[in-house]
């Protein structure tokens, strides 16, 4: 436990290095913000660890797997949970790290995931937003809990998020921030390479109808490194669901989402999603649980930030909102895309609560973006009819 404690300050140390390294690049950052979100996430994090010495724990799969005294740590290298397992080898054979170190470690990179997401949104989108009357947006976002909890551990959870997230803020600029995209994008697919193909392809589509004006070096850049890694691994890609020899792939996605779908509705947090229709499937991965069904206590809490999830989700049901997409820069688009493929493959895959609220963490942040570039677009569309008005006045005022 002292070493965990050890680490954590170290972390905190090299956390001031990062901040500084940002407020010299973004004018807008904020130290004490991120600080603030850092304590929060140990908090989160604590509380994940003490929950894990009840209950049973992926983490302690994660930390006992690298230890096999048969595999060395090139066994290790490959896609999905063994990526994992090699990230830990080093740290936990190499260095020593206990148990509790690898938690601290893990909690780190979670945080990391919300530091780039708060630089993708804040580089994004210059305009403060406030929701509910009286709360800032981005602060809301950022100190959801349940998204806090899903990225504290030692598991999938942290890294993928901060590849996702480290992904979306190189892209504002990818000649320049070249080596974090390959950094991300390696991240992203050694340990879900579908969400891979997801980020792939609503990369592609946000740069080819996006509203920003993108050099021909730059658009050949993204589609040959991303349409060109779609094609070398698209046997692992396929190799996720079995499907790398599929010469029907249609239907055998389908039995595969139908037993992998009755697999996971075994447990008790299962629910039948088969006979739901589209729509509803969908509402129930990004809503649910919803009160009446939560599962326990930490349902409850899931409960209440779903239905945050919903209030903001309903500020984009209005027509404004299509003509704002077919005019949205690259970013809004791409993310729109990758919220949409992911939950519409996830949807037909996932009959278990309890994992939706673990798989959805890494997807929320895409369309929570998109909400917040529509009502700051709004408010700026807002902000541009006034001074036009103000400045017709004025002329009328000096004519007379």
């Amino acid at each position: 436990m002292i070493g965990a404690i050890l680490l954590i300050i170290f972390l905190a140390l090299v956390n001031q290095g990062l901040f500084n390294f940002f407020e010299k690049k973004h004018p807008f950052f904020s130290r004490k913000l991120m600080n603030r979100l850092y304590l929060y996430h140990l908090l989160i994090g604590v509380v994940y660890y003490t929950y894990a010495q009840f209950n049973p724990s992926d983490s302690i799969a994660y930390f006992n797997r690298p230890q096999a005294e048969s595999l060395s740590w090139g066994d290790f290298f490959g896609t999905s949970t063994t990526f994992i397992d090699f990230i830990s080898y080093p740290f936990i054979n190499g260095l020593g790290f206990t148990y509790e170190m690898m938690m601290a470690l893990y909690m780190w990179i979670g945080f990391l995931g919300f530091l780039f997401a708060y630089l993708f949104f804040r580089e994004n989108i210059p305009v403060k937003i406030k929701v509910f009357k009286k709360i800032d947006f981005l602060i809301l976002i950022l100190f959801l809990p349940n998204m806090h909890y899903w990225t504290s551990s030692l598991g999938k959870g942290a890294p993928i998020f901060l590849g996702l997230m480290m992904f979306a803020y190189a892209l504002k600029d990818p000649k320049n921030r070249f080596i974090l995209m390959v950094l991300s994008s390696s991240l992203i697919y050694f340990i879900r390479p579908h969400m891979f193909l997801f980020v792939a392809v609503g990369t592609v589509l946000g740069y080819m109808s996006g509203q920003e004006k993108v050099s021909l070096g730059k658009k050949i850049l993204i589609y040959v490194g991303l349409v060109g890694g779609l094609v070398v691994i698209q046997d692992q890609i396929l190799a996720v669901a079995g499907l790398e020899d599929s010469e029907n792939l249609a239907a055998d996605f389908q039995d595969f989402s139908e037993n992998r779908a009755a697999e996971l509705g075994k447990s008790g947090s299962g629910v039948d999603m088969s006979s739901y229709s589209l729509p509803f499937k969908l509402f129930t991965f990004w809503f649910r649980p919803l009160f009446i069904d939560a599962p326990g206590i930490m349902g409850l809490i899931v409960s209440i930030e779903n239905l945050i999830y919903l209030l903001l989700f309903g500020k984009i049901l209005q027509k404004s909102f299509l003509k704002f997409i077919r005019r949205a820069p690259i970013a809004v688009k791409m993310s729109l895309v990758v919220f949409l493929s992911a939950s519409f493959a996830m949807t037909f895959v996932m009959s278990n609560l309890g994992i939706i609220i673990r798989q959805k963490s890494m997807v929320m942040y895409f369309i929570f973006f998109v909400i917040y570039y529509f009502l700051a677009q709004k408010k700026y569309n807002k902000i541009l009819k006034l001074r036009k008005l103000r400045s017709r006045r004025i002329k009328q005022m000096e004519v007379v």
